[in-house]
């Protein structure tokens, strides 16, 4: 799903981005809801770049990766936790690209994303380079995302990448090779 978001950009460098866990749900410019093998995924668009909130097992956690006042924890290249019952991985990296390059790589994203049934991508007016874009899928019993936060004015892109599952090995071991249901009993 392609949308356009009608208000500025919030974050208008690669560099003011925070990574934060745990958030409550920040207003959202656009968001897709997702069922993904037994789990809620919820894709947001913000003002200020992206938030996934993501639930299943009567557990649930919240990924943000904005521009966020206050916070002292800088986008990180990579992230491993244990979120209750969940296993947490994270990792980001930041492209700087020649301007065809950019531009290039940016609506070829911006393709992929918004023809995708769990994709969300939102520009941003003033440059059509500019945007935020999520992509969920499900792989074996695990649910992953990837972000795609472009700067345009310095030529950046911000690729985030996520992958969440069952922490204990005896809940996946319950699960059928051919089962749909991945957080299931």
């Amino acid at each position: 799903m392609l949308t356009t978001i009608h208000t500025a950009y919030t974050d208008t460098r690669a560099d003011d981005l925070a990574w934060a866990l745990g958030r409550e749900p920040l207003p959202s410019l656009a968001t897709l809801d997702l069922e993904l093998a037994g789990a809620s995924v919820q894709l947001r668009v913000l003002g200020a770049s992206h938030q996934v909130l993501f639930s299943a097992l009567g557990d649930s956690c919240s990924e943000t990766v904005a521009c966020m006042p206050g916070s002292n924890t800088p986008l990180p290249l990579g992230v491993s936790k244990r979120l209750g019952r969940f296993d947490y991985e994270f990792a980001a990296r930041v492209e700087t690209l020649s301007a065809g390059s950019f531009t290039g790589r940016a609506q070829e994203l911006l393709a992929l994303v918004a023809e995708h049934p769990y994709g969300l991508a939102a520009t941003f007016p003033g440059d059509p380079n500019a945007f935020t874009a999520l992509l969920a899928q499900r792989r074996g019993h695990q649910v992953h995302w990837r972000t795609w936060h472009a700067y345009p004015q310095e030529r950046r892109l911000v690729v985030t990448r996520t992958r969440i599952g069952v922490h204990s090995p005896s809940a996946s071991d319950r699960v059928g090779a051919g089962s749909d249901v991945m957080f299931g009993s």
